[in-house]
């Protein structure tokens, strides 16, 4: 996997071995960040983060701040050692449950002008209700919340939906909070 596009683009970063992770590849991220848009500035959440590919590319396109929330602790090990590899900044790595992290956040008044989402794919219904109920209170105005699912799965949320695409076997769909 290579990072994308932005001050770090052609840069090689790890994912967790195994199976249990499921990194965005590099065409599906570099979709998705066509549908988001510029992320100069932006104080992002990258929730079940993985390898933190999402986020890396986030902070390689200028985002000034990316919190990565993953339970995984090799998962968690290695978005910290691509964050040092690549030598960026304005990253913190909560290694937690997604729900408790969400909940923390609400609860100290923490907003954010994107959130990736890219829950297990055969777990998303589980996390649905949940994420439906917290995600509101983390946005900011006008924030998108970028949902990645299997690609027969269309995500739900109390948000307005901007657009969803087909990638193969993933969907990318993009929310806005009004």
């Amino acid at each position: 996997m290579r990072i994308v596009a932005g001050s770090r683009k052609g840069h090689r970063i790890s994912a967790p071995p195994g199976t249990v992770t499921r990194p965005t590849g590099d065409r599906v991220r570099e979709s998705a960040f066509q549908l988001i848009g510029p992320v100069e500035g932006a104080a992002v959440l990258d929730l079940f983060a993985g390898s933190g590919a999402m986020g890396l590319e986030a902070l390689s396109r200028g985002a000034v701040r990316v919190v990565f929330v993953e339970r995984d602790r090799g998962a968690c090990r290695v978005i910290a050692q691509n964050l040092e590899k690549l030598r960026l900044t304005g990253a913190v790595v909560l290694c937690r449950d997604v729900v408790d992290a969400l909940r923390e956040t609400r609860a100290r008044g923490h907003r954010y002008d994107l959130v990736l989402v890219d829950a297990p794919y055969d777990e998303w219904t589980e996390y649905a209700t949940l994420l439906a109920e917290l995600l509101p209170d983390v946005l900011g105005d006008g924030a998108l919340v970028v949902v990645e699912t299997a690609s027969r799965t269309e995500p739900e949320l109390p948000l307005d939906l901007v657009m969803t695409r087909r990638y193969g076997s993933a969907r990318i769909s993009v929310f806005r909070n009004p």
